[in-house]
């Protein structure tokens, strides 16, 4: 290790800032003027909301422990809880500077096209005259307008719903009042086709209709940000709790939480916000001033408002993913399996032929069970269906469902009722440790013997999420990775942390040693006079001793070339210290979420895939399995993958040795490298060709009959 030869601020950076940058660098692509307006108007939407999950996860969090007075400090910068917070409230607010300047020029620009969201105050009188009437009839009713004094106590504002604020002028002086945006109510009301208004801003503009005998002195439009960040191990250390109740409970507690932002959009009077400050216990430096409307959910949906010809130079061309050979219309996944590990590339091919997998073995004879770890999945998902239908069809199934995927949890105890009932055996994980892995085994015997088929991913079984994320997904017959994965299961239904596995690299035992070890390895072949290679892909690197191996490594003379989406702790390019380390941050039109570990190069190369990031929450406190490729047509593709991607010089961040991102500029403007389109465009062709090799196949088998 190091030995204290650098002080470690020199080439570490604090958490939570690296991750006010990566979704800065989400922001920044609502500014790209190639870039169809609804999409970025949708890079808007995706930033508030990262950021509305950042307040109330890791605000709530450093926010817990100011309050608790724990003395714990951050161990890459020796930054105390409060001083995060400073430094996080001072971080954001030029942030929403950028968001004000973003979502006006999207919009600005919208009206170009002919799309137009107004503001009140560019209506004309006869269309005020109408919204007023709507108003009156079909919005006041439904409202619940409330003044708040002796006899009304200032009531509970929900996780960011958002209300109008006022100040009404009574007969012993002024009072506040607030009114809820009802949320089960279209938040665009159209004035034609293609002009509208939001709620929000008609229910400001006529809050007197709402408050009729009393004027409005003072008005505006706030959204309250509660900490949703709470743990679920101590209460599960009681066996006998029901682990589906509980979380419900939790759920419920989550939307009472106290305030940790409030969002004011409008002019705002020192004495409103003296009084919304007091009742909400919140400091100046957590309110946040913008024009841009605090809840942007709406971008996601605005293309099902207009007709195809107006929408078409609004957005992206709708992404189909392509067929693999995997997926090819006489494919049967177990056959195909058997013979050779199949790869699919998420989003730019299809799931699928994994989706067929599981739909196959429910009804193939020989299939004995299906075990599988489920962390996020679809509201309406096909292979929970097929799940379902394979426990129908006599089946063992055996799910490891984790109920505590954050927002996501009660998706999750619904499915898990329902895969109950219908016969499924549901296990929910470890206490303490979240199970984030993803693995699927399918167990068959065949002429007295056992076969497994192991699907091994880097993200979750969800079909909606797989035509926007970036994963790869490993379906293989090699026999000693399916007993390991069997080995898996038994020791999750054991509550075993500690068991050993031949190939797979499982936390919180024995990944985080052996990629330890992994870079060690590569540092020695330097000491020996040879070269030492690592490639790492992933969402975010925190992990002190993994970041604390990677300089020493790189010291040495190791080339280290890392592709981290997200929260990077590293600090790369530091003159002697790590100069042989590059790292650039992917951010494009689909979500990065694959990880890959290459360690050395050529014959002597070892790769792996994974669900894990290099976070301290992963090596340590989650259930997660790395998988080694060790098909030697997959290991190039995924080789091919990588140099394409840090070649890319159209969506690629490059972080300097300052802590700063910057775009990295195109090399050849007739050719610029975009990783995600050449990723895209090999599968349409490829898809293409199967589509010909299929057409061939099925007219000889008209002519011969032939079977598959």
């Amino acid at each position: 290790m190091l030995e204290g030869i650098y002080e470690t601020a020199a080439y570490m950076q604090n958490r939570e800032l690296s991750w006010l940058k990566f979704n800065e660098r989400v922001l920044l692509e609502a500014n790209r003027p190639e870039m169809p307006l609804l999409e970025r108007l949708k890079f808007i939407s995706i930033f508030t909301s990262n950021l509305d999950e950042f307040f109330m996860i890791r605000v709530g969090s450093l926010s817990d422990s100011v309050l608790l007075g724990n003395k714990i400090v951050d161990n890459k910068t020796g930054m105390t809880a409060k001083e995060q917070l400073s430094e996080i409230y001072r971080t954001i607010t030029p942030l929403y500077a950028l968001v004000d300047s973003a979502y006006k020029s999207v919009i600005d620009e919208l009206k170009n096209h002919g799309v137009e969201l107004l503001k009140m105050t560019d209506l004309s009188s006869h269309e005020l005259k109408t919204l007023r009437n709507h108003f009156t009839h079909s919005i006041v009713p439904i409202l619940s307008p409330s003044i708040i004094d002796a006899k009304h106590p200032f009531p509970h504002i929900p996780n960011k719903q958002l209300h109008v604020a006022a100040i009404l002028q009574k007969k012993k002086g002024p009072a506040f009042a607030l009114i809820a945006v009802p949320e089960n109510t279209e938040r665009l009301i159209f004035l034609d086709e293609n002009r509208f208004v939001l709620l929000e801003d008609m229910i400001l503009h006529f809050a007197d209709l709402a408050f009729s005998n009393y004027p409005v002195l003072e008005k505006c439009i706030i959204a309250v940000t509660r900490n949703a960040d709470f743990d679920t191990a101590e209460e599960l250390l009681d066996e006998d709790i029901d682990f589906r109740q509980h979380m419900k409970a939790l759920l419920k507690k989550r939307q009472r939480m106290a305030a940790v932002r409030l969002e004011i959009v409008g002019p705002v009077s020192s004495e409103m916000l003296e009084f919304l400050c007091s009742k909400l216990s919140l400091k100046s430096a957590q309110v946040f001033a913008c024009s841009a409307p605090p809840d942007l959910r709406f971008g996601f949906s605005m293309s099902r408002y207009f007709d195809k010809d107006k929408l078409t130079p609004l957005v992206w061309q709708t992404h189909v993913p392509a067929h693999s050979v995997a997926s090819s219309a006489m494919s049967n996944m177990i056959k195909r399996a058997s013979v050779k590990d199949i790869l699919l590339s998420y989003p730019f091919e299809s799931i699928t032929p994994f989706l067929s997998l599981i739909r196959q073995a429910a009804e193939d004879s020989s299939v004995l069970s299906i075990k599988i770890t489920l962390y996020r999945i679809d509201a309406q998902s096909k292979l929970a269906e097929s799940l379902i239908y394979a426990a129908e069809k006599g089946k063992e199934i055996i799910v490891l469902m984790e109920l505590r995927a954050r927002f996501d949890e009660s998706n999750n105890i619904e499915w898990a009722n329902r895969l109950e009932e219908a016969g499924c055996r549901v296990i929910y994980g470890l206490v303490g440790y979240k199970c984030h892995s993803k693995v699927c085994l399918i167990t068959r015997k065949e002429a007295g013997k056992l076969h497994y088929i192991t699907q091994i991913a880097t993200g979750n079984y969800n079909e909606r999420t797989a035509k926007l994320y970036t994963d790869l997904s490993l379906i293989t017959a090699n026999q000693d990775i399916g007993r390991d994965a069997a080995a898996f299961f038994n020791n999750m239904l054991t509550d075993n942390l500690e068991g050993d596995y031949t190939h797979l690299w499982v936390a919180p035992n024995s990944f985080k040693s052996n990629v330890l070890k992994a870079i060690e390895k590569e540092r020695q072949k330097v000491l020996r006079g040879g070269r030492g290679r690592i490639i790492i892909k992933c969402n975010s690197l925190t992990d002190k001793e993994i970041i604390e191996k990677l300089v020493e490594a790189g010291d040495t003379g190791v080339e280290i070339s890392m592709n981290i989406r997200g929260i990077c702790c590293l600090v790369p390019g530091l003159p002697g210290v790590t100069d042989n380390i590059q790292i650039i941050s992917i951010v494009g039109k689909f979500l990065e979420h694959t990880r890959i570990f290459c360690f050395g190069e050529g014959a002597d190369e070892t790769m792996y895939i994974s669900s894990a990031d290099l976070m301290t929450r992963n090596t340590q406190r989650r259930v997660e399995v790395a998988c080694p490729i060790l098909d030697p047509e997959v290991r190039n593709t995924i080789r091919w993958m990588l140099d394409i991607m840090f070649k890319d010089d159209t969506n690629a961040w490059e972080l300097g040795c300052d802590g700063k991102y910057s775009l990295r500029e195109t090399v050849d403007k007739n050719a610029p490298i975009n990783s995600q389109e050449i990723f895209t465009q090999r599968a349409a062709e490829n898809a293409a060709k199967i589509k010909s090799g299929t057409s061939i196949f099925s007219k000889l088998k008209r002519l011969f009959g032939s079977k598959e």
